[in-house]
This record gives C-alpha cells, sequence and structure tokens, in this order.
C-alpha cells in the first residue's frame, strides 16, 4: 500500500508564504485605518496603532527565541526606528 504525504517542504513554504501575505494584508490595512482615523476623522487611533506593533513584536519574539532571525536584525530594526522617529518629526513640524 503506498502512503500519500500530507505536507512536505514545498506544501510548508507554501503556508508560509500564504501566512506572509495575510499578515502583510492585515498590518498595511490596519495602518491605512489607523491614518484615516488619525487624518481625516481627527479621531484616536492608538488601539490600531498597537495591534500592528504588537502582531510585529509577537512574531520577532517568537522567531528569536527559535533563533531564527538573521544576524543583523537587531541593527536593522535599530535604523528603522530611528528613520520612523525622524520621519515623524519632519511631519510634526511640517503639520505645524
Amino acid at each position: 500500500m503506498k502512503k500519500s504525504v500530507v505536507k512536505d517542504e514545498r506544501t510548508i513554504a507554501i503556508e508560509n508564504a500564504s501566512y506572509r501575505w495575510s499578515y502583510l494584508v492585515l498590518s498595511y490595512g490596519l495602518l491605512l485605518s489607523t491614518a484615516y482615523r488619525a487624518f481625516i476623522r481627527n479621531e484616536a487611533s492608538w488601539d490600531l496603532l498597537a495591534l500592528v506593533v504588537v502582531g510585529g513584536a509577537i512574531s520577532t519574539l517568537y522567531q528569536r527565541n527559535f533563533r531564527a532571525l538573521p544576524q543583523r536584525w537587531l541593527l536593522v530594526s535599530a535604523v528603522a526606528v530611528v528613520l520612523a522617529g525622524v520621519l515623524a518629526a519632519l511631519i510634526v513640524l511640517a503639520i505645524s
């Protein structure tokens, strides 16, 4: 009797790609919703922004715990945070 393969490397790679796409759509959708609520409706949108940040933090912590992060992830993350801070400061200066 022939055994069928339920999951192989290809299946796992496709599943991981689908998770990546859904995460990107959810994250950027939440960011767009946050921007809309903040700029168009003048509402506080920290709850949505917190969902994006917490989602990314959970993913990063999980990967760190299983040692799946690249060696330079901390440097890249720090540069991204600094650039985001500079961009935020420029936006605040441009608005006021």
